[in-house]
């Protein structure tokens, strides 16, 4: 195995800190800023996050919640980030089901919700998706059931959907309120 990325770093640590503060937690957005940028800009806020000062490395700033209402994708639309952020990363929480259950789910939103949620064979996963300007990405998917650290699954295409929503946040082309 080649050298960790530092894409890779940040989203496994975002990982382990989400693992460390348990699950049915809202979805966060992190905004990926290199360290060097945020000791230039913010030295004050890089020793509050215990950043070396010749540390190079992506540092991962929570940014406000998303809204509660509106689907994350949606929300994601309305980002634009300013050319000091370097990338983002998402952690979000979902319910999958096996594919031998979608046959069933009610058309409602409200009742497809509580029909996944009360399902015998669902499945709860956290999933954490980082994506850079230029392009690259890394995912890390954890079940509920699987605790240990070596069974999360990690690589760069594991949630392409989320990570092309996360991508088109640096889209010069889109409008979008700036964060």
């Amino acid at each position: 195995m080649g050298p960790v990325s530092l894409l890779e770093e940040v989203v496994l640590d975002l990982e382990r800190h989400s693992a460390q503060e348990g699950w049915d937690s809202a979805p966060r957005l992190y905004a990926l800023v290199r360290s060097t940028e945020l000791r230039r800009a913010e030295p004050e806020l890089a020793d509050q996050l215990g950043l070396p000062p010749d540390a190079d490395t992506l540092a991962a700033l929570e940014q406000p919640a998303l809204p509660d209402k509106a689907a994350v994708e949606d929300a994601l639309a309305a980002i634009a980030w300013p050319d000091t952020v370097e990338g983002c990363a998402l952690v979000i929480e979902r319910v999958v089901l096996p594919p031998e259950a979608e046959e069933e789910i009610p058309e409602g939103e409200a009742e497809a919700a509580e029909y996944a949620a009360n399902h015998p064979d669902r499945e709860d996963v956290r999933m954490i998706v980082g994506v850079l300007r230029d392009g690259a990405r890394h995912s890390a998917l954890r079940l509920r059931r699987h605790a240990a650290d070596d069974e999360v699954l990690a690589g760069p295409d594991l949630v392409p959907a989320l990570a092309e929503a996360l991508a088109a946040t640096f889209d010069p082309d889109e409008p979008g309120a700036a964060h």
